[in-house]
């Protein structure tokens, strides 16, 4: 586990110890949260006799990507439900995806939405064949002990009081909170436009995983800029800026918006003085090159070697 201070005026004006976990790095090819979350879902996929997985998510999607890595590394057979209509060329997350050896299909934005609907889960799987069904963003019951042994690594190395993720499908978040001491608290800084929802989403997965809910902790709606994967150049600003400063990339979808949520509660004196308080990287930046992509004709500025 790899923590780096963050030498940052707000932090010093109040005392505060400012850590970034590098979770992107604990895995070479399943960075962060998603390594975390498939771990014990791959664990029960091949205790249950499959040899396959499916999932769901938009193209361009980290969890996606994700998937079809495990599939490759673990030699099962993926297949991978893209929300929208097929466009050719693969962009680069589908075409690695599909190097990784996943089956793509797509579904309108409507059909889509049926992706949690068990007769149309049902209808899907006499298509595709027997297969072990992963949510998107990989986030359920069994996602939830894989991101709790973060906490349990991070108390080995330090002692902390706030732990602070970005938040999709609210499973990361859902995972830490199972694992936090009483006086500990998380943040989550919501990825989406309108992520209030994620408060019950986080609910209903620690409650399916352990029987009851946590109170301690904060979801953050004020951060999105803009909304899920939308072009902001404050937020590329932020990043070059963040960069320059501490020798590390952040993703315009997750991380970004995380750090400069965290700086600004500092500014707004949000965290205890004398506290320390620990930012997740969980990945993502496989991400850069499908922004690149939609975005790249509106900024001067984009990272090299992603």
């Amino acid at each position: 586990m790899i923590l780096v201070p963050l030498q940052e005026p707000e932090a010093a004006r109040r005392n505060i110890r400012l850590l970034l976990l590098r979770d992107d790095l604990t895995h070479p090819e399943l960075p962060g949260n998603k390594w975390r979350k498939l771990k014990y879902n791959l664990t029960e996929a091949q205790q249950l006799g499959h040899d396959t997985l499916l999932t769901f998510g938009g193209a361009f999607s980290n969890h996606i990507a994700a998937v079809a890595a495990a599939g490759r590394l673990t030699g099962l057979r993926t297949i991978g439900i893209i929300r929208g209509e097929e466009t050719p060329p693969l962009n680069p997350t589908l075409a690695r995806a599909a190097a990784d050896g996943m089956t793509l299909r797509y579904l309108d934005r409507e059909t889509y939405r049926r992706k949690q609907d068990p007769a149309f889960l049902a209808e899907l799987l006499r298509e595709t064949g027997p297969a072990y069904i992963i949510p998107e963003g990989g986030s359920n019951a069994l996602a939830l002990p894989g991101c709790a042994e973060l906490v349990t690594e991070l108390a080995a190395e330090t002692t902390f009081d706030y732990l602070c993720v970005a938040c999709g499908t609210g499973g990361t978040l859902a995972g830490l909170l199972t694992a936090l001491a009483p006086h500990q608290q998380a943040v989550g800084i919501a990825a989406l436009k309108n992520g209030g929802f994620l408060r019950t989403d986080v609910d209903a997965l620690t409650q399916a995983a352990t029987g009851h809910t946590f109170p301690n902790y904060d979801l953050r709606t004020d951060y999105h800029l803009g909304g899920y994967a939308r072009f902001s150049l404050e937020l590329l600003d932020f990043i070059h800026a963040f960069q320059t400063r501490h020798g590390v990339l952040l993703d315009p979808v997750y991380t970004g918006k995380l750090l400069f949520g965290v700086l600004d509660l500092l500014r707004q004196d949000y965290f205890a003085a004398g506290s320390t308080v620990v930012a997740v990287h969980t990945g993502g930046l496989q991400g850069w090159t499908g922004f690149r992509q939609r975005f790249g004709h509106r900024s001067a500025w984009w990272p090299e070697g992603v």
